[in-house]
């Protein structure tokens, strides 16, 4: 059986999310046929580099966190099965909180009002993974994730 991270970011209302695992490989998509970015990634020795539609992912594996960036946007994830971190710059940016329960992992993408919720089957990918996942579909789909105050 194909081992798969799928679920929905943002509720009914929201994004389907679907991802094959294959060794330190994820492929996927988020969103649909029409309105979708494909997901591209690998897990490197150093952290996690790949696409996400046409921008870019690079995050290394710093002091214990993950840092760097999800397109245009700055990403710093912490922890395993119980996951937080920050996308963003500090004044336009959203919290990113999630808890791995077995294969499920729930979390929150920005505040509880003009954030996302998201739900996922994480196969047996850990919790930090389905996490990223969720972040870097988010960054592809919701357009104020991808805008750079300048």
């Amino acid at each position: 059986m194909e081992d798969l991270i799928k679920g929905r970011l943002g509720g009914a209302d929201g994004y389907s999310i679907r991802c094959a695992i294959d060794g330190d490989t994820i492929k996927g998509r988020a969103g649909g046929k029409l309105h979708g970015k494909d997901i591209n990634l690998e897990i490197t020795e150093r952290g996690v580099q790949g696409t996400v539609g046409s921008d870019s992912v690079k995050i290394e594996l710093q002091d214990g966190e993950l840092k760097g960036n999800v397109g245009a946007q700055k990403l710093t994830l912490r922890g395993v099965d119980r996951v937080t971190g920050f996308m963003g710059e500090p004044i336009v940016g959203w919290n990113v909180v999630a808890q791995q329960t077995g294969d499920k992992l729930v979390g929150q993408l920005g505040s509880t009002v003009l954030g996302r919720p998201f739900e996922l089957d994480l196969g047996s990918a850990p919790g930090w993974v389905g996490t990223l996942v969720a972040v870097v579909a988010f960054y592809a789909l919701e357009p104020r994730a991808n805008v750079t105050v300048g």
